[in-house]
């Protein structure tokens, strides 16, 4: 390994001794935000240094191994010689092992890990049949979360004329929520004949999707003097009033323009609380958006325009194909898909996205 990434685990360990000092500390103890963000390093560090101090312990084997080799192998019985260097050969192949597991480790950690995730999908392109595909999508994953042990709790829906959604807002929650949700932003196509097209023609529709990293108040506080609350009557589909009371919420952040709505639960303060939950998302997305050029871009590619030439998907009913067009990759069990078995997908995500990821760390 070479001499700049030994140092590198050095300047590791040594954080890691310094982090460890740190949560003894009162002063972050008493700061909630502190001691997340500590804590949070800390454990990300854990596995680095524990591979590192392996190695270390590795290498002095083989240097022992060696020593005694260029001693011994004079004067030293055959046997005593083979048996040093079967020591040495299984030695180097477990340097060989720790030594790939750290360049693992080494890129750099995804900073939403652990996060629940707030997902929107809406129609976009293709009129009552987008809302129809949406409907399918957000079905789709709550039978993804499902088998997975994840939990979705809705949070709005604005269902369309013909049973789809104009949009749906839920979050998802549980132990791996966001590797497993993060790669599902974007346009998704749909090819099919609309339940609505009486001569079987294919249309081509499309939804948004978007993935939000949920946010708490140590992430994003905000000051309710930002805040424009309107409250309103709930109304369903075309219209119709579906509450008497003005249960509804409306709330606008007026330094970023950014509009939330909600009146699914049939208590303001429900609304208002979950009103809230999405806007702490949203804050804390447009914040990074601000801070990081690479996350801004993603984000706009996750959500495009909505068009049915931006794609980061495809399901293909006549052929029974789904396809994601970012890696390539293509699968002939569409029903599938659509049932919740998105895990070879994202495996194959989770693995384009490290072997990039590797390979930057490479060329720094």
């Amino acid at each position: 390994m070479p001499d700049a990434l030994a140092a590198r685990l050095d300047a590791i360990e040594h954080e890691h001794a310094d982090a460890e000092a740190r949560l003894a500390d009162p002063e972050v103890i008493a700061d909630p935000a502190e001691l997340r963000r500590v804590t949070t390093r800390y454990r990300q560090l854990d596995p680095v240094v524990d591979a590192a101090r392996r190695r270390r312990a590795i290498a002095g084997d083989i240097a022992v191994a060696r020593e005694l080799l260029a001693d011994d192998a004079g004067a030293a019985a055959a046997a005593t010689v083979a048996d040093l260097e079967a020591t040495l050969a299984e030695r180097l192949r477990a340097l060989d092992a720790v030594e790939d597991e750290l360049r693992r480790l080494l890129v750099a950690p995804d900073p939403h890990a652990g996060r629940n995730v707030i997902v929107e999908v809406r129609g976009a392109e293709g009129g009552e049949e987008a809302n129809l595909f949406a409907r399918d999508l957000y079905e789709m994953y709550r039978a993804y979360a499902a088998r997975h042990g994840l939990r979705v709790e809705t949070l709005s829906t604005d269902a369309s004329d013909l049973g789809g959604v104009n949009e749906v807002t839920f979050v998802v929650s549980g132990d791996g929520a966001w590797p497993a949700f993060k790669y599902e932003g974007g346009p998704h196509r749909v090819q099919r004949v609309p339940v609505t097209e009486s001569q079987g023609r294919i249309h081509t529709s499309s939804a948004t999707v978007l993935v939000l990293p949920e946010a708490d108040d140590v992430d994003v506080r905000i000051d309710e003097r930002d805040l424009q609350i309107d409250v309103f009557r709930s109304s369903g589909p075309g219209g119709q009033s579906v509450n008497t009371t003005d249960s509804a919420v409306r709330i606008t952040h007026v330094p970023s323009g950014i509009v939330v709505s909600m009146q699914d639960e049939r208590s303001q303060l429900q609304n208002r609380a979950r009103a809230m939950q999405v806007l702490r998302a949203r804050l804390l997305e447009a914040a990074e958006r601000e801070q990081e050029v690479e996350r801004s871009a993603e984000r706009r590619s996750q959500v495009g325009g909505g068009g049915r030439s931006e794609k980061i998907r495809t399901y293909n009913f006549k052929e029974n194909r789904f396809t994601d067009h970012r890696i390539g990759f293509t699968v002939y069990r569409l029903a599938d898909v659509l049932a919740g078995d998105l895990d070879a997908v994202v495996a194959a995500l989770t693995a384009d996205e490290r072997a990039r990821q590797l390979a930057d760390d490479n060329d720094d």
